[in-house]
């Protein structure tokens, strides 16, 4: 049996992409390994679309949320954090594991911070010096316009806003400089779409100047050796050597597919996965939706975990379920990275016999299949109508 992921991280790998991993091992100091971190490095810069360097940390996503805490800020500075969801709360965890004062704006999870919640805490908090946001929040599926958010925070505070960007970069639109996002943060096992192990984090000027007086305790995660070790072309720690020649793999893969024509097939997709789902009678969680993942409630009455258990053996398709209170209640389908449309028709129609497996019976076997492939034929007439892709951007917008 093939398996296949639909998680929203890891997320599958391209197959250039795991052979390039299977290559002998090179050195890090080497100029061989040198020249790919150059045009890693670069390539980055086009990722987030910004002129700042983007710094690759040997962690997980987690690590570069961290390292955004740990070098913008000191003892006793005020930070907001959006909790929304799973990740957003996890801002404020690690804000008070380094003695930060961290103001939570608590929202039901399942819906995105509004521009006025985040103003009217700013205005009860003239003193904040930076504001944590989640750009896709993977636990819901909910999408947040952090551009919005951007212009709210420098219109009513000095603060930085801090973009957790781990599910959207290579997913959403995002222009780090023209948004005016002070930092962005991204993990390698989502729309990078190479496994688990590397995280990226950008800082903008202002950022960098709080950097320069934050006194919290940082040695691993520390920005400045790894802003001074870059100058050189280098790391500041061993790296992850492998996992950085697969990135200058789907570095390369994403260029030549533009990230204007990646940013339209996430939306393309995930707009085909809630129609499919809604088509078979499934209700949705999470409002506005990402593009990365779909969240999903259980329908009532049937026996859940016979239903997970007939979608992963006997068809191949591992989804993910809810977190905290969501658990049992919702299931998570990810079409971040890289996913194309027969692999959305492949996981609704999994859908469709692994519900009517269990007995769930309020749909026709294709209906689900069948609202698919209309929005991917809405899909084809607009770009018809278009004119085809669009020329691919320049590193800034």
């Amino acid at each position: 049996m093939k398996k296949r992921l639909f998680t929203p991280g890891p997320t599958p790998i391209p197959e250039n992409v795991a052979l390039a991993m299977a290559q002998p091992i090179i050195h890090h100091r080497n100029p061989e390994f040198i020249e790919i971190f150059s045009r890693v490095n670069e390539n980055l810069k086009y990722l987030f679309q910004t002129k700042q360097d983007v710094y690759t940390l040997t962690s997980s996503g987690t690590g570069a949320m961290e390292a955004a805490v740990a070098n913008l800020l000191s003892f006793g500075d005020k930070a907001i954090f959006v909790n929304g969801g799973k990740f957003g709360e996890r801002w404020g965890e690690i804000c008070r594991a380094y003695g930060v004062d961290a103001i939570e704006i608590k929202i039901e999870w399942g819906r995105a911070v509004t521009p006025e919640e985040v103003r009217d805490e700013l205005k009860k908090h003239r003193d904040v010096k930076a504001v944590f946001v989640t750009h896709s929040e993977t636990s819901t599926g909910v999408f947040t316009d952090v551009k919005e958010l951007a212009e709210v925070v420098h219109e009513n505070s000095d603060a930085v806003i801090v973009v957790d960007g781990i599910t959207s970069v290579g997913a959403h639109e995002l222009y780090m400089d023209d948004w005016g996002l002070d930092v962005v943060i991204t993990g390698s096992q989502k729309g990078l779409m190479i496994p688990p192990g590397l995280s990226f984090i950008a800082l903008s000027e202002k950022a960098w100047k709080m950097v320069e007086k934050s006194n919290l305790p940082k040695y691993y995660f520390s920005l400045k050796k790894a802003r001074k070790a870059l100058q050189n072309g280098d790391t500041p720690w061993t790296p992850a050597i492998a996992l950085i020649v697969a990135l200058d793999v789907a570095l390369k893969m994403i260029k030549d597919e533009g990230l204007e024509n990646i940013w339209k097939r996430h939306e393309k997709l995930s707009k085909a996965v809630r129609e499919g789902c809604k088509a078979i009678g499934l209700k949705l969680f999470g409002n506005p939706p990402s593009h990365a993942v779909t969240a999903v409630y259980f329908p009532d009455g049937i026996d859940k975990k016979e239903f997970q258990k007939v979608l992963k053996y006997k068809y191949g398709i591992t989804v993910a379920g809810g977190q905290e209170h969501l658990k049992d209640k919702i299931f998570r389908i990810s079409h971040l990275g890289y996913y194309d449309e027969i692999d959305i028709v492949g996981v609704i129609s999994a859908l469709e016999m692994a519900l009517a497996e269990v007995g769930f019976d309020e749909f026709k076997l294709g209906d689900g299949v069948k609202a698919v492939q209309k929005v991917f034929a809405e899909y084809e007439k607009i770009e018809v109508k278009q004119g085809g892709n669009d020329e691919f951007l320049s590193c800034c917008h």
